[in-house]
């Protein structure tokens, strides 16, 4: 098949030649790397990938097509979010051949209609290896005749571009969650509404503190925590209460930095399904689906607070806890998709906090 040549190029001049699957024009963004195997559906429209040039580590991509789009409860039954949210998608070797009970498209058509590049034919281990010594880089996907400067999207604030501008709300149970949307799974609230939990989502910047809810719930999302400094100081006012607080991803870091932490960005973050985290103070080890880029500083956890999870690979922390009152988060996925399922009692402990916390 005649496929058009095409660049990668990193932010020190490293260059990759490959060729273009996807759609064609020249795009700039951060460049990192993923390990799954598996769910490029669910990792593509993943919002907490906004602005990112996704590497994947798995030298396959498209085997199995992309799923038919049907929803359930107003949600994509098989995505993450209404698009894809990754700027490109880099990979090894493009399966053209594609094959799965529940596959409506190829993966370049899906692409293509959504204008995502996507470029195949690049040593990806090779790839990797530079990420993993110097760390997340900015690049750019560049086609001939086509320049683009390098541009930092962790500059902008990527949560409110990809929040929610209204109230929606899902479910109609007795108790009400108020989901502050920074980039929201649409898995998260699957869990909750299975739950029989109502779910009021709310965008960013929403003072939710304005509504009568019985639980709050932060949410994961992509870049920087400190951009969300509205968000924060909301959270700030409700953590004064005792109605009980989750959070997810970049909704660990927003509560954090509420609570008094300090984030700071990692090397090149974690992107996987195979990140073990060891509960603290026991020997209770998980094995989760992650994707973020930062972490809350442990050494700036305040006195009231406490590690709840910490990463057994380089003991950064998983998540954070109150030590009298009902707030708890995590850096991991609980909700997967994709990924193991491993940790999804905690939206159990999540609801079971909320059934018992007096009304008020």
């Amino acid at each position: 098949m005649d496929m058009r040549k095409v660049k990668l190029v990193l932010e020190d001049g490293t260059t990759f030649d490959g060729k273009s699957f996807g759609y064609e024009k020249s795009v700039a963004g951060e460049v990192v790397f993923y390990t799954a195997m598996t769910g490029y559906p669910e990792s593509l429209t993943d919002p907490s990938y906004t602005g990112q040039i996704l590497v994947s580590t798995y030298p396959m991509i498209g085997n199995y097509g992309v799923p038919v789009e049907t929803k359930a409860d107003g949600l994509h039954r098989h995505f993450e979010s209404d698009k894809i949210h990754i700027t490109a998608l880099v990979i090894d070797n493009y399966s053209y051949g594609y094959s799965h009970w529940n596959a409506g498209r190829s993966l370049a058509d899906w692409m293509q209609s959504q204008q995502i590049p996507g470029i195949c034919g690049i040593d990806t281990r090779a790839l990797t290896k530079i990420l993993r010594e110097k760390g997340s880089m900015l690049g750019k996907i560049a086609f001939e005749g086509e320049p683009i400067e390098l541009e930092d999207p962790n500059l902008k604030n990527l949560v409110a571009l990809t929040s929610t501008d209204s109230v929606t709300t899902y479910g109609d149970g007795e108790k009400t969650v108020v989901l502050v949307d920074c980039g929201v799974k649409n898995n998260i609230i699957r869990c909750l509404i299975r739950r029989g939990v109502k779910v009021v989502r709310v965008p960013w910047d929403f003072d939710f503190n304005t509504l009568d809810y019985d639980g709050l719930f932060l949410t994961n999302g992509p870049g920087d925590p400190t951009m969300c400094d509205v968000t924060v100081q909301h959270i700030r006012q409700a953590i004064q209460k005792d109605k009980p607080i989750m959070g997810i991803c970049l909704g660990n870091q927003l509560l954090g930095l509420a609570a008094g932490c300090n984030t700071y960005k990692l090397k090149y973050g974690h992107r996987s399904h195979n990140q073990p985290v060891l509960m603290k103070g026991t020997n209770r080890c998980f094995i989760t689906s992650q994707n973020h880029g930062y972490a809350i500083d442990p050494e700036t956890i305040p006195s009231d607070w406490d590690t709840l999870f910490y990463n057994v690979n380089d003991m950064t922390n998983e998540g954070i806890r109150h030590r009298t009152k009902p707030f708890f988060s995590t850096q991991f996925h609980p909700e997967a998709s994709s990924g193991p399922v491993d940790t999804e009692f905690l939206f159990d402990d999540f609801v079971n906090n909320i059934t018992h916390c007096p009304k008020g």
